[in-house]
């Protein structure tokens, strides 16, 4: 669907705010989209990063400010998706042995296989409904990337 009918507006500034606004927009419809795709494995897109995040690491566990630095979205609040997910049985936390401050995180076989469950059901979902191809992907990658580059 263009743009224009999603908001139903074609009056934009320029073509940079059209952009922009079809970002912000493109976000929250792949979020949708991801999100449904989430709660039948009874997560969350934040604990599915934060699984991901782990499964990069596995089986070493990794500390709460280490995991937080690599979310995709840095406003999560780490300590309570960590909470959420050990009750569910998808994470085990442990102090550290150097500093008793410091929680050390690891998945546990539930968290792998739902994690991979998940990742599954995405894959599937993506390619369903991404719509571009494999070079185009590229360039969209790189132009997002530039976007960033005063970050």
């Amino acid at each position: 669907m263009k743009l224009e009918q999603a908001i139903q507006t074609s009056k934009f500034k320029n073509e940079q705010h059209k952009a922009t606004i079809n970002i912000l927009y493109t976000t929250y419809w792949l979020k949708t989209h991801v999100s449904s795709c989430m709660k039948q494995y009874d997560i969350t897109m934040e604990q599915f990063n934060v699984l991901r995040i782990l499964r990069g690491m596995h089986p070493e566990k990794m500390c709460v400010k280490n995991i937080g630095s690599r979310m995709i979205e840095k406003s999560s609040n780490v300590p309570r998706i960590i909470d959420r997910l050990e009750a569910k049985k998808m994470v085990e936390r442990v102090t550290s042995a150097e500093d008793k401050r410091e929680s050390l995180i690891s998945l546990t076989e539930k968290g792998i296989i739902n994690l991979d469950l998940a990742s599954k059901t995405l894959e599937e979902i993506n390619a369903r409904i991404i719509g571009i191809t494999e070079e185009e992907a590229v360039v969209m990658n790189n132009l997002l990337d530039k976007m960033r580059k005063f970050d």
